[in-house]
């Protein structure tokens, strides 16, 4: 059995609709919550087979309320990648992933979309990425790509959704985001993008879609990062 070290930065956002993906290919997840009371981070990548971070509300890495964790993460980043280990960073987590990989992260404003991402080549993943997709942004700041990442995915701006980094990977969306858990995380914090009523909607109009797609690139995922 796998087992995966998954940071979440909030109260309210979590694997989502991932986990049952996990579940059923029989890889244990492991949260751990820096934020909470005795909330304790890894030292170390010994007994886990790779690390998740998920997405942070409205912290940044270079702008706005400056994660709390940071330093600290990133050193935990780079271990288990120089332990040949793969990361898989959603949201906030990829541009941790960026930073700690050589490249680095750029101002952006705290935003909630809901863009359509599209494949940037029909092997992607694989071959198992859907040509076009839905996914959930909730987030600050933005990658500063290393040289070596590749981008699999790109917005309507074309902008990086999706990018590899070897076996690592990097979602600037979440891609088995549910509504409730964004009700939950706008809640969660006073500090929000200006419009979070039209994104809700477009969310709970693209849920479907989002449950859809996450078959195939679930399958993609733990193939590329080595799970399964």
């Amino acid at each position: 059995m796998k087992t995966i070290c998954v940071i979440q930065h909030t109260e309210s956002e979590y694997l989502g609709l991932m986990e049952d993906h996990f579940e059923g290919r029989n890889i244990r997840f492991i949260y751990k919550r820096p934020f909470t009371s005795g909330g304790m981070l890894p030292t170390s990548a010994e007994g886990f087979d790779g690390m998740m971070l998920l997405g942070g509300g409205p912290y940044g890495v270079v702008s706005g309320h400056i994660l709390p964790s940071l330093g600290h993460e990133l050193r935990l980043i780079r271990a288990f990648l120089e332990a040949g280990l793969p990361v898989v960073g959603v949201e906030l987590g990829a541009v941790l992933l960026s930073t700690a990989a050589g490249g680095g992260a750029k101002e952006a404003p705290l935003r909630f979309e809901v863009p359509t991402a599209t494949a940037t080549r029909p092997d992607a993943l694989g071959g198992h990425m859907p040509a076009s997709f839905r996914m959930g942004c909730y987030l600050r700041d933005a990658p500063a790509l290393p040289k070596e990442a590749e981008v699999l995915a790109t917005g309507p701006d074309g902008t990086p959704l999706v990018f590899a980094i070897g076996e690592s990977l990097g979602f600037l969306g979440h891609p088995g985001m549910k509504r409730g858990m964004m009700e939950d995380l706008i809640m969660e914090f006073t500090d929000t993008p200006e419009d979070c009523v039209s994104p809700l909607q477009d969310l709970t109009n693209a849920q479907k879609e989002i449950g859809e797609s996450l078959t195939g690139l679930m399958v993609g995922l733990v193939k590329h990062v080595g799970w399964m």
